[in-house]
């Protein structure tokens, strides 16, 4: 078995035009998707965090008030 100089026999410049032709096509994509892509601007929110709040005279504790039912009753107490 005689192994062959890859030099002599042309290989390495096979391989070496793939490798080249691979990274030609990578750099292709990479153009391609640069400039066909479209960048839509955004509008920038802005808050107004100069908010006066208006308080309400005739406020009412939510926790004070009377019992308050369940709108649902699961079983009656006295059902038998």
């Amino acid at each position: 078995m005689k192994i062959d100089n890859p030099f002599e026999s042309g290989q390495i410049k096979n391989y070496l035009l793939f490798y080249a032709g691979i990274v030609v096509i990578m750099i292709l994509f990479f153009i391609a998707t640069t400039l066909f892509h479209d960048i839509k601007e955004e509008k920038k929110k802005v808050f107004d965090t100069n908010v006066t709040v208006k308080t309400d005279l005739n406020f009412t504790d939510e926790n004070k008030t009377e019992d308050k039912k369940p709108p649902i009753t699961l079983m009656k107490k006295n059902v038998y």
